[in-house]
């Protein structure tokens, strides 16, 4: 391959804008050099190039060049290691895979009813996967501890055929690739939570694997620099796709990788050049722009373009012809190239010049065929992989170019329908088994058998002694941590919340307390992991700045503004906070790293991220589902909760939606608390959850900033608490109604209670519903149970409230939704109040009033619910009207 100095004089020729006027002195400089790269090597010639370039930037010279080097193998053939493997017995090893991922797919697509499943993606990068597995991807056996591995989806049939081979998937597995209900499925994609002992990392919704893998490098650096988890010599692999590089968050991380020097990272993108419908950049290189773009965020970028079929024609071009053919060509035209024979490629490429058209003249259209690109030589990828694997100080990229679907020949190599071939007739087979050179007679073929050699036979003998080289199989997973965490009584790190006797504070205040209180516990204080983007002191949590430190892996490099404060914001090697700044994205990757831990790591820890709730699901639904898909735990808290709490800051921040979106998820426990005391029962459930049962769920808590009188836990029901509704004391048992408050309304709803007392004679009880998602979730439980025959208990709504006298009247600061869950299970007439609408800035009062959720509305409720039952006559209700100034309105709520 060409050596970077070689293509110089390309590279200045293409600088925009620049015609040179004195070719002659060009022509000098480059030699001079060239000179220089062959007495005193590469590195001489790049401190001298660095120099240079510094020099000329001081004397404002800047160049109008983009960052891109030629459009070759970044390592030259003079440099390529050696091959350490068997190329042959590894090609009949990957011709297998190969052939039983095309056969998963297209079984399932004549058997199974059009399940669909993709080819032509794994038939790109199987030896982009094959060289890993082979040779660099490590397991839990291994001495330097197990890789973690990011698969890119649309190639998951490649993974499967590959456990296959080693024996842990059954051919019968295979066969129900896309059919789970039944049992012995296969997931269409990554989900760990469909195959729990085997994909360790959903990547199936684009985007959020890149983003995800480096948080996941990154909490492995935290760990070891925390005394916690040696990380050795642990890599992370991300196998993703130029189109996939498009999603803002495959590229939103990019930067913390570099600047916390993650080398033990590695990026694979599969650039195949198509997206689903087309070229990924038609008019343009998607290489050129990964490289600049990449090189541009600080990562050491390697690109593998060409096989080594090309490195002869390399050789001959002494004048750089096919670099600057390639220069010209456009991804467009090379994927049209490559769904060409060798006629076609040598009449329409190597025709643009005479120096071309010589450098194949002795070649035959065949062999022209067989010109590679690099993603399919495993001898260009071992040496990239080989380079990533000594790189230190930067993360790497390997751009490695490749064939959508190829193989497939004329049923789809390089074609704009590639990704939707689900089938490929007889004859195509058996061109497939003859590129491959498969032992397959054409019975074989016209049946779809699987094919897999003996248990002795000398390729499973190899692939077996490689993964036992390598410490074992991937993908696997892990799903309980081998060691419990013992868990603090309540009541030593919550006692001041279940003793408040009235002490004024907010639930968000009462959270960051416990957290702190938790962070001093000698057992599990060290696994806990605060994350937070950006507003630790809107939060209150600065003492904890003192406390634990905030993560920096190169400590403090400067003097904080603030250091003389007792709350200073103290940066450390060991910190324990970990400050993702304006990056919800990032914070909840980082949650995920850290919520995965005992998995990843066998090591379970507590992440506590807290954040704005409007932006904790709003701005990252995806990535929650991820994290659910993931068997995520820990806390999410979702702080200045409520979408009338939050009073001066209007639409854009004001949450009333979070807590129904959470709902939907099925192992998200989402939870609404009034009280301090809720919150401390509510932790505690949750901790026991996940690190005492561990449980594979993940808990949500909306907390508030209005600094309220907090009530003691006295009487109060701890086992409703935890399950999502209790009837607070002290309460009149001759109640004609009942009042339903949560998170933020709940002193709405106790001033409420006064008002219909003291002004309308009327007795109403109060209860708190920290969760109707809960009761829901417990309420549709024990309906299906009886709609099957079964006999079980009446759900917890039905034993508690559904048995209380009178109508029930439920009002929260989210919308109407989130009450609206339980109706089913109540046989009393039920109202709902919520916050329905775009929010707005106004004083709280205002705002409740506007929304309809304050005392004078539920008042009003509550006495046209009774009215409705004859409890109470209609005039009541008009004098209320009247009384508070309330009348209908052309536009309701906040619409």
């Amino acid at each position: 391959m060409s050596d970077l100095p070689r293509s110089a004089e390309l590279l200045l020729s293409a600088a925009a804008g620049h015609a040179d006027s004195d070719p002659a002195e060009t022509r000098e400089w480059l030699e001079a050099f060239d000179a220089i790269v062959a007495a005193h090597g590469v590195e001489r010639a790049q401190f001298l190039f660095d120099k240079l370039a510094d020099h000329a930037l001081a004397r404002g010279v800047q160049s109008a060049r983009a960052r891109v080097t030629p459009y070759c193998n970044t390592i030259p053939l003079a440099r390529q290691p050696h091959y350490p493997g068997d190329e042959a017995l590894e090609a009949r090893i990957a011709a297998a895979i190969r052939w039983n991922a095309m056969v998963m797919v297209m079984r399932a697509n004549r058997d199974g009813g059009e399940q669909g499943g993709h080819i032509a993606s794994y038939a790109s990068a199987a030896d982009l996967f094959e060289v890993g597995f082979q040779h660099f991807f490590k397991a839990d056996g291994h001495p330097d501890g197990s890789d973690l591995v990011f698969f890119q989806p649309h190639s998951a049939p490649g993974v499967y055929a590959r456990a296959f081979l080693e024996g842990f998937l059954s051919e019968q597995q295979l066969e129900h690739y896309r059919r789970e209900i039944g049992g012995s499925g296969l997931s269409s994609y990554p989900h760990p939570w469909l195959m729990p002992d085997f994909w360790q990392f959903p990547t199936g919704s684009m985007g959020l694997g890149p983003i995800n893998a480096i948080y996941q490098a990154r909490f492995l650096r935290y760990l070891d620099h925390r005394g916690l988890k040696d990380a050795g010599e642990r890599r992370v692999w991300g196998f993703f796709g130029d189109g996939e590089m498009d999603e803002p968050e495959s590229i939103g991380a990019l930067s913390l990788a570099a600047r916390e020097r993650l080398d033990h990272l590695t990026f694979v993108i599969n650039c195949n050049l198509q997206r689903l419908d087309g070229p990924v950049r038609g008019n343009s290189r998607i290489i050129d722009e990964l490289e600049a773009l990449f090189t541009g965020a600080g990562w050491h970028v390697i690109k593998v373009i060409w096989s080594s079929d090309w490195d002869l024609l390399f050789a001959r071009d002494a004048q750089n012809e096919l670099l600057r053919a390639f220069a010209r060509t456009v991804d467009g035209q090379f994927q049209t190239l490559s769904a060409n024979d060798g006629a076609y490629n040598r009449d329409r490429f190597f025709a643009q010049s005479p120096e071309l058209s010589a450098l194949v003249a002795d070649l035959s259209d065949a062999d022209i065929d067989r010109l590679r690109r690099g993603g399919h030589d495993v001898r260009k990828l071992y040496a990239a992989y080989a380079a990533a694997v000594a790189h230190r100080g930067q993360p790497t990229v390997i751009l490695a170019k490749t064939m959508k679907g190829f193989g497939m020949g004329s049923a789809g190599q390089g074609r704009m329908t590639t990704h939707q071939q689900k089938k490929l007739d007889t004859e195509q087979l058996r061109a497939f088994r003859d590129r491959f050179g498969l032992p397959l007679e054409d019975a074989a073929i016209e049946q779809l058998r699987f094919y897999k050699p003996a248990a002795d036979s000398p390729e499973l003998r190899y692939l077996q002694a490689r993964r036992e080289a390598l410490g074992g199989y991937l993908p696997r997973r892990r799903q309980k941590a081998t060691h419990a965490v013992a868990l603090p009584a309540v009541e030593g790190w919550a006692r001041f919340a279940l003793e408040a006797e009235g002490k004024e504070m907010s639930t968000t205040m009462a959270v960051v307390r416990m957290l702190g209180s938790l962070l001093k516990d000698e057992t599990l204080g060290p696994r806990i992991v605060p994350i937070v983007a950006d507003e630790a002191r809107t939060f209150g949590m600065a003492s904890l700045f003192r406390q634990v430190g905030i993560y920096a892996p190169q400590g403090q490099l400067y003097e904080p503004e603030d250091l003389g404060s007792m709350l200073y914001y103290r940066e450390e090697r060991g910190g324990q906070i970990l400050e993702e700044g304006i990056s919800e994205a990032g914070a909840i990757s980082s949650w995920i790293a850290a919520a995965t831990s005992y998995s990843v790591s066998d090591l379970a820890m507590l992440p506590f991220y807290i954040y704005y709730s409007m932006f904790g699901y709003q701005r990252v639904g995806d990535l929650v589902w991820a994290a659910a898909d993931q068997r995520a735990r820990g806390f999410l808290l979702g702080a200045t909760a409520g979408r009338t709490t939050l009073n001066g800051e209007g639409l854009q921040h004001q949450d009333g939606a979070s807590l129904p979106m959470f709902a939907t998820v099925p192992n998200c426990r989402a939870y609404d608390p009034a009280f301090a005391y809720e919150v401390a029962v509510i932790v505690e459930a949750g901790m026991q959850a996940m690190l005492g049962e561990q449980e594979d769920v993940f808990y949500y808590l909306t907390v508030g900033n209005a600094n309220l009188p907090q009530p003691s836990i006295g009487e109060a029901d701890r086992e409703g608490i935890r399950r999502g509704l209790h009837r607070l004391p002290a309460q009149p048992d001759k109640a004609v109604v009942q009042l339903l408050g949560s998170g933020a309304i709940i002193s709405e709803v106790l001033r409420a209670k006064h008002m219909l007392n003291s002004e309308f004679g009327i007795e109403a009880a109060v209860w708190s519903a920290t969760s109707y998602a809960e009761l829901q979730r417990e309420g549709m439980a024990v309906e299906r149970a009886r709609r099957l025959g079964e006999d079980v208990e009446p759900s917890w709504v039905e034993r508690t409230l559904g048995r209380a006298n009178g109508p029930v009247i439920a009002a929260s600061d989210y919308v109407r939704a989130w009450p609206e869950l339980i109706r089913a299970f109540l046989p009393q007439r039920y109202v709902t109040l919520g916050t329905d609408g775009f929010g707005r800035s106004d004083t709280r009062a205002g705002l409740r009033a506007f929304f309809e959720v304050d005392a004078e509305s539920i008042v009003i409720a509550a006495l046209d619910a009774l009215a409705a039952e004859g409890r109470v006559k209609a005039l009541r209700v008009a004098e209320a009207r009247t009384r508070y100034g309330r009348g209908s309105s052309a536009a309701p709520w906040g619409l």
